[in-house]
Parts: structure tokens; C-alpha cells; sequence
């Protein structure tokens, strides 16, 4: 995808520089484009944890290349021990998103495998390529898959297909095409009329921040709302679509995403508005059942919901926003139960959120 007509990824390998990891810094956009450098575990950490990187397939290959660079750090350190360790140290940095572990545990599995090959950076920096490769390509079939919901509606509406989404499940999120966006970028790029209506996704300001800088730069057009707005819109015959992205989902089809997300899809349900959740495999949870008792919700710094950050037209700057003596909680995401998820975005194809038919697009899960 494009910034200043520019195609970007999310995370690369510096140059001729095999040490250096490069991202772009979210907490940055959209008012300064900055590339930060990760030279270690504890910086991939740190990217993670502090939301430098954030999105569960970015996260993911954020800790993957975390692991590679751990490699460089071998001296005077038995490798199968720092390895290990490593691997438990980025596990800790965001709870809630399972590519995190899906990543890591696939790295660490191979490292130890090729700990005696003379060739092992090498070997391991192209299996942490090729995860970031892995998930670019299940983001653009899914976009493929999406656009078909929207044709359709397009088709039978013959106007532009209002579609509603929450917090940034754009390539940000992820390293190309993004979850929820890709169908959105593909039925752009189709010349399909259509308009998005972008939660603001407070506390962190995801969608007012993220999302609405990405559409923008692509030319789609949207609009900005407060998160308590879906809902009125929905009663209006305004949106014709929510589409949203996800850190966890269990193989019964209970979702986890963005704090907020529930709430939306009791109002589509209510509203008789499809509901749709865009992911990739890797963000299955195989071994949970029941999303609500099981799925580990974060909690973050109160202060993310005390304060605000903003641009004052030079610097970016954070203002009080409740009384000195008010206490607050922050937890970073909700669960939305299978019964109001219409349907399940996949890179094998749209599934109804429940265990018989995801299995039956991913059949080699059985147990």
C-alpha cells in the first residue's frame, strides 16, 4: 500500500545492514512518518509492547524478526537456554493477540533445529521473510473473498456500499493489504463506489489515526465518527456493511478484537447489518472454546484513557482529560460471541462463525 504514492511494508530488513530490523512507528502517524530501527529482542519488545507495532499479524512478525535478531547476541550465552528465554520474554509483550506465539513458536522450533548450520542467520532471517510473506499473501486472499460481499451489494444496491469498521485492521495491522480493508482496497481498485465510516476507536485513536491516514493515502473516500455513533448510523439505513479485523478467534467463532467491537455487533444484529470478521488463519485460536471465559484480555495504562495525545501543529502533545481524583481502567479488547458474527473472512474462503465450518476450511485441525 501507499504513503505519498510511496509502497510501503510495515517491517523490513535494512538494507545491506542484516542486523538492523526497520519499522514504521504508529504512535507517529499521521502527522510525522517515522522509520525507527530495532537492532535487538528487548527493541522488538519495546516496539511491541509501547505500540510502535501493533496489529496481530504485525505483531507476529515484529517478534519473528525479534527472534532472528536475537542471533546476534549469542556471545557468551548457551543458545538453546537464550533462545528459549527469548521466545518467553516477547510471548509477554501483548496477551491477547495469538499470532504473537503462532510466530514465535515457529521460529524458535527452527532455530533449534539449524543451531549447527554455519548458514543459520542467513536460514533464519529467510523463514522470518518468509512468515512476513505468508501473511501479505493470506491478507490479499482475503481481500479477495471480501470483495465478493461487497459486488454483491453493490449490485443489488446499485449506490455506493456504506461499510463501517472499527479500530485499524488496515496493512499497518498487518504488512500489506491489511484484514478488514483489503476487501476495501480491492473493490476501490475495482472502480466500486463506496464510502467507509471510520470508528475513532478511542483510547488509542486507532481508526481517527490509522485507518482514516491509510484510506486517505489510497483515495477511498470516509468519515471519521465517534465510536458511539455506529449504532445511530446502522438505525438510519447507513451502513451497509461492518467489517472488522481480530487479535484472537476461537474455533467455535467467538472473536477477540479492538475494546468496542461488541458493541457494534449488537447494533448490526439489532439492525439487521452483516456483520463480518476479516482474519487469517493465524489469529485462530485451535485449543480455545468459549472466547468470554477463556481469551486473555489486556489491560493496559490507565493513562492511554486519562489523557490524550495530539498534534498542536508542531509537536505532538497529551492533555488531562477527567478530574485529578478519578480512578480509571483500560482494558484493550472485548470479545464479540459467535452468534452475532455473520460471517468469517479467511484466506480459504468465507465460513459461518462456528467450529463445524471452520474446520471444514481447515480440515488439517481436526484433533
Amino acid at each position: 500500500m501507499q504513503i505519498q504514492s510511496k509502497h510501503y511494508h510495515t517491517i523490513w530488513v535494512k538494507g545491506d545492514r542484516s542486523s538492523i530490523v526497520q519499522i514504521i512507528d504508529q504512535r507517529k502517524l499521521p502527522f510525522e512518518f517515522i522509520i525507527r530501527d530495532l537492532e535487538s529482542p528487548a527493541d522488538c519488545f519495546g516496539a511491541i509492547r509501547d505500540m510502535a507495532v501493533r496489529g496481530a499479524p504485525l505483531i507476529g512478525v515484529t517478534a519473528a524478526f525479534g527472534m532472528y535478531l536475537a542471533l546476534f547476541h549469542l556471545e557468551g550465552k548457551n543458545p538453546e537456554v537464550f533462545l528459549a528465554e527469548t521466545a518467553d520474554y516477547l510471548k509477554s509483550a501483548r496477551p491477547t493477540a495469538v499470532n504473537l506465539a503462532f510466530a514465535i513458536d515457529e521460529m524458535l522450533e527452527f532455530m533449534l533445529q539449524n543451531l549447527n548450520d554455519e548458514a543459520i542467520t542467513q536460514k533464519t532471517l529467510d523463514k522470518a521473510n518468509a512468515l512476513k510473506e505468508l501473511e501479505i499473501g493470506f491478507s490479499e486472499k482475503i481481500g479477495e473473498f471480501g470483495l465478493e460481499i461487497i459486488e454483491k451489494i453493490y449490485q443489488e444496491k446499485r449506490e455506493p456500499v456504506n461499510i463501517l469498521t472499527h479500530c485499524n485492521a488496515g496493512w499497518l495491522a498487518c504488512i500489506d493489504w491489511g484484514t478488514a480493508t483489503a476487501p476495501i482496497y480491492k473493490a476501490h481498485q475495482k472502480g466500486i463506489p463506496l464510502h467507509v465510516w471510520v470508528d475513532e476507536t478511542r483510547p488509542r485513536n486507532q481508526g481517527a489515526r490509522l485507518t482514516a491516514f491509510e484510506l486517505g493515502e489510497e483515495g477511498v473516500p470516509h468519515t471519521v465518527i465517534a465510536d458511539n455513533t455506529g449504532g445511530h448510523l446502522m438505525q438510519h439505513g447507513m451502513v451497509d456493511l461492518v467489517i472488522v479485523g481480530s487479535d484472537r478467534t476461537t474455533v467455535t467463532g467467538d472473536v477477540a478484537n479492538k475494546i468496542g467491537t461488541y458493541l457494534k455487533a449488537l447494533a448490526a444484529k439489532d439492525n439487521g447489518v452483516p456483520f463480518y470478521v476479516a482474519l487469517p488463519s493465524t489469529s485462530f485460536d485451535w485449543n480455545m472454546e468459549d472466547g468470554v471465559a477463556e481469551i486473555p484480555i489486556e489491560e493496559r495504562d490507565p493513562a492511554e484513557v486519562t489523557d490524550i495525545e495530539g498534534w498542536s501543529g508542531a509537536t505532538h502533545q497529551s492533555v488531562r482529560l477527567i478530574p485529578e481524583n478519578s480512578r480509571a481502567v483500560n482494558y484493550g479488547f472485548d470479545v464479540t460471541p459467535a452468534r452475532l458474527v455473520t460471517g468469517l473472512i479467511t484466506e480459504r474462503g468465507i465460513c459461518k462463525a462456528n467450529k463445524q465450518d471452520i474446520l471444514k476450511l481447515f480440515p488439517e485441525k481436526k484433533k
